[in-house]
């Protein structure tokens, strides 16, 4: 039981992490110091854990919600910044 509190925390506290930085971008429309080898690094590894993390819980007929909460909460931020490193250059560098 406590073990299950234990993955809920680490996970929000992991999910959270990167909203700082997601807030900031959206607020001050820059992305330029966000690097893109950081972003599409970050984006695969969600990306390939995640998946790895689903074929294997389906193998073991077990579900870890907590970790999957976390990993669809990260690729919609680095989904987001991407997509700000790629747009706001455009508007804002003019």
């Amino acid at each position: 039981m406590y073990n299950e509190y234990i993955g809920w925390i680490g996970a929000f506290l992991f999910a959270i992490c990167a909203l700082p930085q997601a807030i900031k971008t959206f607020r001050t429309k820059k992305a330029d110091d966000l690097s893109w080898l950081f972003l599409v690094l970050w984006f695969l590894g969600e990306f390939f854990v995640f998946t790895y993390l689903i074929i294997d819980d389906i193998k073991r007929e077990i579900t870890h919600y907590p970790l999957y909460i976390n990993y669809v909460f990260n690729t919609v931020i680095v989904i987001y910044l991407i997509y700000a490193k790629k747009t706001y250059i455009k508007i804002y560098s003019k």
